[in-house]
């Protein structure tokens, strides 16, 4: 039957409109696994120039966690290099028009697993502080698992495609590049400044008060603010994830009553 001019269909916003350009299509997981393995050399999605920069840092990562326990120039290095290529995969895959699901689940995959990995690191070497950054662990894998499989859920070709409508702060983070950047890179430069800071004892001779403080204390200062910020986004990111995803249930169980009282009458 013809919708009425009065229907949902009918009286959809234009937000909503603009909302559905962003959804996604719906494939079988054993057409999509038949794709995969009869894809050719000259579109292989493995291979995409990004992709090849993802597997490159968690190359580096790996070794950036072998030396960590003796060696804190490699690992340093190692560390931020892995981190700084996380900016430049993003850049190749619109460049060359290599943009793939499987580039950004293996983008933010290597970032929560390296990050995770520095965090038990610190534990052991901040005893006193183990249930923070256990806390810390907790909140970054779950805020991002949440926000990833609302995206899904919702039909959004990408997790970093939030409205406005949605959430101010989380359309700020995730739709200017250079915040988030900038805050990314302000998080892991504190989480490396703890590091360093059990190696590294020599002062950089400030006068007065801050005559004994090093290099890596003064990073950890100054990234401080930006880590803190970063955890207030991952809290907000967990707490409207867990609100569409109540909402599409909410959603699906209305559909559902319905759907029951059409059979029943």
């Amino acid at each position: 039957m013809p919708s009425s001019p009065s229907s949902p269909q009918m009286t959809q916003s234009p937000s909503q409109k603009r909302r559905r350009g962003h959804s996604i299509e719906v494939v079988d997981a054993k057409v999509a696994v038949d794709l995969a393995t009869a894809q050719t050399y000259s579109e292989n999605v493995f291979l995409f120039v990004p992709n090849l920069i993802g597997y490159a840092r968690v190359i580096l990562a790996g070794l950036s966690l072998h030396f960590m326990s003796y060696h804190p120039k490699y690992c340093t290095l190692a560390y931020v290099v892995s981190c700084l290529l996380d900016a430049v995969d993003g850049q190749a895959a619109r460049a060359l028009n290599q943009t793939s699901k499987f580039g950004a689940v293996l983008d933010m995959v290597t970032d929560r697993c390296t990050t995770s990995c520095l965090l038990c690191y610190l534990a052991s070497a901040y005893p006193d502080y183990a249930i923070l950054f256990q806390f810390l662990i907790a909140l970054d894998f779950s805020s991002h698992y949440m926000h990833m499989y609302s995206s899904v859920v919702t039909g959004s070709r990408s997790h970093k495609l939030v409205t406005s409508e949605v959430s101010r702060i989380l359309w700020l983070y995730y739709n200017d590049s250079r915040t988030l950047f900038f805050v990314c890179a302000g998080n892991e430069l504190f989480y490396v400044s703890l590091y360093l800071m059990k190696w590294m004892a020599e002062p950089i001779g400030l006068p007065s008060v801050l005559a004994d403080l090093t290099y890596a204390q003064a990073l950890a200062l100054v990234s401080l603010p930006i880590c803190f910020l970063k955890n207030v986004i991952n809290l907000v990111q967990l707490w409207k994830a867990s609100k569409i995803l109540v909402g599409v249930d909410l959603a699906e169980r209305a559909m559902a009553r319905k759907e029951q009282n059409a059979k029943e009458q």
